[in-house]
């Protein structure tokens, strides 16, 4: 049988270099109008038993090619399990090998979570008692920006992600968070409510992720640079959203990301906006010092470097927000690779450890809701 490799559906990215007896050579597809490139998903068919040998032979010119090394490429034969396989990266090339014992499997930088499953999430969440959806707007593509909001309490509380497409475990967190926060019997859920009104995107990159970006929007830009000034001809994704905090305020926000290189969770904060305080930076190290006994899906040991003062980059948003509104914010860094503190070598970090940790960040925001 004919070996067919393709990448052309719902955010699929992968190039066929060529096939020369069981070595498959590819190359990742660079975001539209961008230089950015890292994420790949694509599916093998006409392979049952045979062992084959995939090289991306590109990897070394990808955006963040220092995250290669111990990096585990994800594959699966029915597109719910992602496991892992074992992966080498040298001399600018990535490379695994599988034993294929399906018709089709499909190999993946990250589970991956398609906008199909996105409207599945929205119809589902949307449903539920309290829930009040709105299409915030539309982006280049003409896809709908999807907002949710429950809730009651005073405090403005908004959650968003995926402002980088590739970056899936960002919507996997998300829909842990809706499914916990519209859990009728979840007691920490029902006082959050109570305290709180939550503000929910979900998916702040349609275009990039049905296109199978690493990192940009259908122009070619990084939403998480243009929270200072977007525009409707460049980042409508974030006027819209930023718009409608604008009318909400915002007293707590998570930015939900994941990160190439470092094997584990950690938040990162707004040191270096302008108006910073010690007294209103200590609520942010103290909610990652909850955070971290609430879960050992957590630390604060390893992370980015802290802005110093007065240095801080206002087009990205959680400074914007720390600097806007006064939001005791931050962006949420979960990894490619795995979270080694609690390693799982079948799955490394997984959609469903990104649930785990999605309930854990409520339960920590319930503790200290009162403080923000």
């Amino acid at each position: 049988m004919t070996v067919h490799i393709n990448a052309g559906f719902d955010s699929g990215n992968i190039r066929l270099v060529g096939i020369e007896g069981d070595r498959v050579d590819l190359e990742i597809v660079a975001d539209h109008l961008s230089d950015f490139f890292q994420w790949f998903h694509f599916r093998i068919a006409g392979a049952k038993g045979r062992t084959l040998t995939f090289r991306i032979l590109n990897a070394g010119g990808a955006a963040y090619a220092f995250g290669w090394p111990g990096y585990r490429a994800r594959w699966s034969t029915d597109r719910q399990a992602w496991r892992t396989t074992d992966t080498r990266y040298a001399d600018g090339v990535l490379e695994f090998t599988r034993n294929i014992d399906s018709d089709v499997i499909w190999f993946a930088y990250f589970a991956p979570y398609s906008m199909e499953r996105h409207h599945d999430l929205i119809a589902r969440i949307a449903a539920q008692p309290g829930v009040t959806h709105r299409e915030l707007g539309t982006t280049l593509d003409g896809q709908p920006i999807d907002y949710l909001s429950l809730g009651d309490g005073p405090k403005q509380v908004w959650f968003y992600a995926r402002q980088h497409p590739g970056e899936t475990m960002a919507e996997w967190f998300m829909e842990g968070l809706l499914e916990k926060l519209t859990d009728a019997g979840d007691a920490t859920a029902q006082a959050l409510r109570e305290k709180a009104t939550f503000h929910l995107v979900p998916n702040m990159n349609p275009d990039g992720s049905r296109r199978g970006h690493l990192r940009t929007n259908a122009a070619g830009v990084n939403l998480n640079r243009e929270w200072h000034s977007p525009t409707l001809e460049r980042s409508p994704e974030v006027l819209c959203v930023r718009n409608r905090m604008d009318e909400t305020g915002v007293a707590f926000a998570m930015d939900v990301h994941g990160d190439e290189a470092i094997p584990a969770n950690f938040l990162a904060g707004y040191e270096g906006i302008p108006s910073w305080s010690d007294a209103h930076g200590e609520k942010f190290y103290e909610y990652c010092r909850r955070l971290a006994a609430q879960t050992p899906e957590f630390q604060i040991e390893l992370g980015y470097p802290k802005s110093a003062p007065g240095t801080a980059n206002l087009t990205m948003s959680t400074n914007q927000l720390a600097e806007r509104f006064g939001a005791v914010a931050m962006t949420l860094e979960m990894p490619f690779k795995d979270h080694d503190a609690n390693a799982d070598p079948e799955f490394a970090w997984s959609p469903a450890r990104c649930k785990v940790l999605a309930h854990a960040s409520l339960e920590t925001l319930a503790g200290m809701i009162d403080e923000i």
